[in-house]
């Protein structure tokens, strides 16, 4: 597969996870890394740039910290411009149909905090929902996301732990090595890579 990693923090000088994640894989072979927040600081999205863009892609990966239970705003409104009637969706709107998209997300709060009886009382999963259906209103595949919880307390070795496990999930992703039926069952992503990757 071909991946396009639609980045988008828009604080990453404070965040310690974010960095290191991109850092892991924004350099590997078969990945387009392209920042939004960096490419559009004034929210106004290139909708024919993005379109390109993904188009030419296979999987998509958008990887971003959780903001108030949802995507970060620069997202909210690149899924508005991007997403178009007639070119992602409804009548003569096939462009992503057959792709893939993966949700790579980093939150404050602990797994333990995202369950139904948790402080948040709602799974990531649930939370993505949205996202989730727009994702299927336009034909492609919404893969369970790569989740690092607790991003504000995690120690450096936990980063750097899930930093090696973002770089085999995308390269498993781009080599056909991932096992799909068997990553449908799980809530994450990286809950168990090493029963989800194909040698």
């Amino acid at each position: 597969m071909r991946v396009l990693l639609l980045f988008a923090h828009p604080a990453l000088e404070r965040s310690r996870v974010n960095r290191r994640l991109i850092r892991e894989v924004q350099e590997m072979p078969g990945v387009t890394f392209h920042d939004l927040y960096e490419t559009y600081p004034d929210f106004e999205i290139d909708a024919a740039r993005e379109q390109a863009l993904m188009e030419r892609h296979d999987l998509i990966v958008m990887e971003h910290p959780l903001y108030w239970y949802t995507v970060p705003p620069l997202v909210n409104q690149w899924k508005i411009s991007v997403l178009a009637y007639g070119w992602a969706y409804g009548e003569g709107g096939t462009a992503l149909r057959g792709k893939t998209w993966l949700s790579a997300i980093t939150t404050g709060g602990s797994d333990a905090a995202y369950q139904r009886d948790g402080l948040n009382r709602f799974t990531i999963r649930e939370l993505l929902t949205p996202l989730e259906q727009a994702v299927h209103l336009c034909g492609m595949e919404f893969l369970p996301p790569f989740v690092v919880h607790g991003a504000n307390r995690i120690t450096p070795e936990e980063i750097e732990a899930a930093a090696r496990d973002y770089r085999r999930a995308l390269e498993a992703l781009r080599d056909g090595r991932l096992d799909l039926e068997v990553a449908r069952q799980y809530p994450r992503l990286n809950s168990n890579l090493d029963r989800i990757l194909r040698d």
